[in-house]
C-alpha cells in the first residue's frame, strides 16, 4: 500500500464512532524504519473551515482494521490531540 492510499481513508475511533479526519503524515522510528504513528489534522477552529491549531497522534498499535475505504482506530481522543 502507498501513501497516497493511506491519505484518501478515513480515519474513525470505534470508541465514539467519531470520524477524525483523513491521515496528513506520518512517523517513523528512525532506528527500525517502521511506521510508528499516524498524524491527522486536528478539528478546525473557525466555522470547521478555517484553520487548526491542533493534530491527533495516533501510535500505530492502536490501529484496529485498515479496509479498503476506512482505517479504524481505539482512541480517547483527549489522548491523542495535540496541539501545535
Amino acid at each position: 500500500m502507498r501513501f497516497s492510499d493511506l491519505t484518501k481513508k478515513e480515519v474513525v475511533n470505534i470508541s465514539d464512532c467519531k470520524c477524525l479526519g483523513c491521515i496528513s503524515d506520518l512517523v517513523f522510528d528512525q532506528c527500525s524504519g517502521h511506521i510508528s504513528a499516524l498524524v491527522i489534522r486536528g478539528p478546525a477552529k473557525w466555522f470547521h473551515y478555517i484553520g487548526c491549531d491542533s493534530e491527533y497522534i495516533i501510535c500505530w498499535d492502536k490501529i484496529v482494521r485498515i479496509g479498503p475505504d476506512v482505517i479504524l482506530v481505539d482512541v480517547c481522543e483527549k489522548d491523542v490531540l495535540k496541539k501545535l
